[in-house]
């Protein structure tokens, strides 16, 4: 049986938690620990740790039966139905470089799916926000997707996998893509990619293996902004894929991605 809540409080625990995460992050440190994931190119620091150890903690302070997934392995199931998806520092090949685009994102999720989500970049000083049904916000002001939008005419943002056997596929789909759009983008954070289709800054987005801590709040944030946010073939965003753009745009790019 899930507990009752009250969305506003949730989406404020949500932004102030980022908030002091970012502020963590913010003091960047001349030498990083660096620990390897997935790949050789895919790894964490010391900071990414101790962003989730501040996020845990300070969550399950405010809500000690909540449960946690987090990217750097805070995993604990619910009690209280209601489940905290974060990345702790997303984008940290771009945090690693001294390059903006990196964020700390944090969603949490009941048994329908997410219900608020705080995406704070805090070298570009930008919190996206957005709660199920509430709208999504900029720094506190409302967002909307671009559309309609044509293909031909369409801005588009990606990310590449760290897997380096599928970069392959991945880049026959970019030249196949490249003649067809005005132009593409790489910002190295898929929160931040979400929330940009959200904020108009650019009109459509795609990306695969995504996790759900990628997608959680930045997806949240576009749907809110009245993008569609799809997985292939217009199926479920899910790790094969992930498609997001305003109406008109996201039936174009849906077929050009598959």
């Amino acid at each position: 049986m899930s507990e009752s809540f009250d969305t506003a409080d949730l989406l404020a625990l949500a932004i102030r938690v980022a908030e002091s995460a970012g502020a963590l992050l913010m003091q960047r440190p001349e030498v990083f620990d660096v620990h390897q994931k997935t790949s050789a190119v895919d790894f964490a620091t010391q900071m990414d740790h101790a962003s989730e150890k501040l996020i845990v903690e300070s969550l399950l302070a405010a809500r000690p039966d909540d449960g946690i997934i987090g990217e750097e392995g805070s995993t604990r199931s619910s009690k209280s139905g209601l489940t905290w998806v974060i990345d702790p520092l997303d984008g940290t090949v771009n945090y690693y470089y001294g390059l903006p685009g990196w964020n700390v994102s944090i969603a949490a999720k009941d048994e329908e799916g997410v219900v608020v989500g705080a995406v704070f970049a805090p070298s570009v000083k930008t919190l996206w926000s957005a709660s199920r049904g509430g709208g999504a916000f900029q720094n506190g002001l409302p967002i909307t997707c671009n559309n309609p939008v044509q293909l031909n005419r369409a801005l588009i943002s990606t990310g590449f996998s760290y897997d380096l056997a599928l970069r392959h596929d991945q880049a026959a789909r970019i030249a196949r893509l490249i003649p067809q759009i005005r132009d593409l983008r790489r910002i190295g954070a898929a929160a931040v990619d979400l929330c940009h289709v959200a904020a108009g800054m650019v009109d459509g987005y795609f990306e695969a293996t995504l996790n759900e801590w990628d997608l959680a709040a930045g997806g949240l944030v576009a749907r809110e902004a009245g993008a569609i946010v799809t997985g292939r073939h217009g199926g479920p965003a899910n790790h094969e894929m992930v498609i997001a753009a305003g109406p008109t745009l996201h039936a174009q790019l849906v077929g050009a991605v598959d």
